[in-house]
């Protein structure tokens, strides 16, 4: 994929133990999984990332090679602390953050709690609870209750997209993990609601979202992008809950925002 790559194990204070690994030189560029998901899901843009920085994925406790630990800390307030502990891990004192879906909301509490960790932050298709525009087309809700990749992907991903690169499709789909964890990490995004604390964040943001998304609606993003200061949106015609993956246009401005003059 790329020179440079290392891999290991961070230990957190609860004794899991959470599997990371890392790709390129550079600057840290912290990727966040969304719910339930491996790392794998973002292999896909990690070459093109890793090209300008040191790309760091992991896994969430209880997925793929990481431990579950306790099952008290499976609240997305708590899952930033296994991103801290995985910095650490990796030796890198401030990166730049980039989450997508339930690692969105992960990324928005290690912006908020521990400023000091995060130079740039973006924030994919993602919300800051469901507190507020929590409603979503019946059918997704169907398909992402089944579990099933083959329903569930045509709310991620558009038909042409999943017909020409459908090794992407089924990388973000992989699931490692056992029926009981990927309950709690549906309990965890749940449960998550930043809302009133989203004004704490000083990180310089970008807000991501597919303009046609019907897992997480773009009036979410809107929202976000509302309340943390200063933040920039960017709405993706034509993109469903990945544009991250799916849309050059949002790789590009990913790019230019993470390298904008004024970091």
């Amino acid at each position: 994929m790329t020179t440079h790559h290392r891999e290991g194990f961070a230990p957190t204070d609860d004794g899991a133990e959470v599997s990371w690994t890392s790709h390129g030189e550079g600057p840290a560029l912290l990727l966040l999984s969304g719910q339930g998901s491996t790392h794998r899901g973002w292999l896909h843009v990690v070459p093109t990332l890793a090209e300008r920085h040191r790309v760091v994925l992991y896994d969430h406790r209880g997925v793929g090679r990481s431990t579950m630990g306790d099952r008290g800390r499976y609240t997305t307030r708590s899952f930033a602390l296994d991103a801290l502990a995985v910095l650490d891990a990796v030796g890198v004192e401030r990166a730049d953050v980039y989450g997508h879906s339930m690692g969105g909301r992960v990324a928005q509490w290690l912006a908020i709690d521990h400023p000091g960790r995060v130079d740039r932050l973006v924030l994919a298709s993602t919300t800051g609870g469901d507190r507020l525009y929590a409603e979503r087309d019946p059918a997704a809700n169907r398909a992402l209750a089944s579990g099933d990749a083959g329903r569930m992907a045509p709310f991620f991903f558009t038909e042409p997209f999943r017909g020409s690169f459908p090794d992407v499709v089924d990388d973000f789909f992989a699931r490692d993990s056992s029926i009981s964890v990927r309950r709690a990490h549906f309990e965890a995004s749940r449960g998550h609601d930043a809302w009133d604390d989203l004004q704490r964040i000083a990180a310089p943001t970008l807000v991501l979202h597919g303009a046609d998304d019907p897992v997480t609606q773009a009036a979410s993003a809107r929202e976000l992008a509302q309340r943390i200061p200063h933040a920039e949106l960017q709405l993706i015609p034509g993109q469903l809950h990945c544009p991250h993956l799916e849309s050059a246009a949002a790789q590009d401005l990913v790019e230019a925002f993470l390298h904008a003059d004024t970091k």
